[in-house]
């Protein structure tokens, strides 16, 4: 099971920490991802984070997110800065149990939290 919180409304430019928690089967040999979605539109990856700490992100907010996990605590963190309105969406977190290693293929990923909420304000 998957929880997502730290969603919420900012202005252009500020910056919010999401996190996930995690329960259940060992997190620590898991890769996990963050994806994003609109409603209407496609759900877009946004970054991964392999069992063993490798990230990887998507071109339309690198250099702007970090993605990081504490596996004492099963759970993974996404901090996102120089937030844009176009960062507008529900975020999800998800675990790719079968996997340690990172993909931004959403169809890899079988448990999915709930989603929060950001809205980035022009």
């Amino acid at each position: 099971q998957l929880q997502a919180y730290g969603g919420g409304l900012v202005q252009a430019g500020g910056s919010l920490r999401l996190s996930c928690a995690a329960s259940g089967p060992p997190f620590s040999s898991y890769a996990m991802g963050w994806f994003r979605q609109n409603p209407g539109k496609e759900r877009e990856f946004v970054a991964a984070i392999s069992w063993t700490g490798n990230t990887y992100d998507a071109d339309s907010v690198k250099a702007r997110i970090t993605i990081s996990r504490d596996n004492a605590k099963n759970t993974v963190y996404l901090q996102m800065n120089s937030l844009k309105p176009e960062d507008t969406a529900v975020y999800y977190c998800a675990a790719r149990t079968g996997s340690g290693y990172v993909s931004k293929a959403s169809s890899l990923y079988n448990y999915w939290g709930q989603g929060t909420q950001v809205t980035v304000a022009s």
